[in-house]
């Protein structure tokens, strides 16, 4: 009985949850889902974190440069099935991040836009080596903040269906 009762609880939770006082639906979301990052629509997979802040991306080959006089960097991105996308980002800023157990690490922040579900958003990523993470992506608050409600014990719910030209 008790079972039952925790599971209307959690449905009426979620049901007040999806409907908010503005009158739109949040999108329910599994904790693990693939995003489509643009420019080069390159699906990759993300894990939703509401622990964190912002959202990282995993990257290779990452080189700074200068251009125009500005901050630039280029770097690869590749996905679970190998392929693989190099982007040149102008840098919006720097960030200090603190990591659990470590020393603080500066890392370049990047405007990138991201479709997840039919929902598109540019948004600040900082860049990282992701290599020993089992996701090239981390979706934090600053993305998923008044549009998402996140299921943990869902996953891959939301195929990435922008159309192109939000993507542009």
């Amino acid at each position: 009985m008790r079972g039952i009762a925790q599971v209307i609880c959690m449905t009426v939770f979620v049901l007040a949850m999806a409907a908010p006082a503005s009158g739109g639906a949040k999108m329910v979301v599994g904790w693990l889902e693939k995003a489509r990052i643009s420019p080069g629509n390159l699906v990759v997979r993300a894990k939703l974190d509401t622990g964190a802040k912002s959202c990282s991306l995993g990257v290779h080959s990452l080189a700074e440069f200068t251009r125009h006089e500005e901050p630039w960097v280029r770097f690869d991105v590749k996905n679970k099935s190998g392929d693989k996308l190099t982007l040149e980002k102008k840098v919006q800023r720097w960030v200090q991040i603190k990591r659990h157990g470590a020393e603080l690490q500066k890392r370049p922040v990047i405007l990138l836009g991201i479709c997840f579900g039919y929902f598109y958003k540019e948004v600040e990523v900082n860049l990282v080596d992701r290599t020993d993470f089992n996701y090239p992506m981390l979706i934090g608050r600053s993305f998923m903040a008044g549009s998402f409600i996140v299921d943990p014990s869902a996953k891959f719910t939301v195929p990435p269906s922008c159309t192109e030209s939000q993507s542009r």
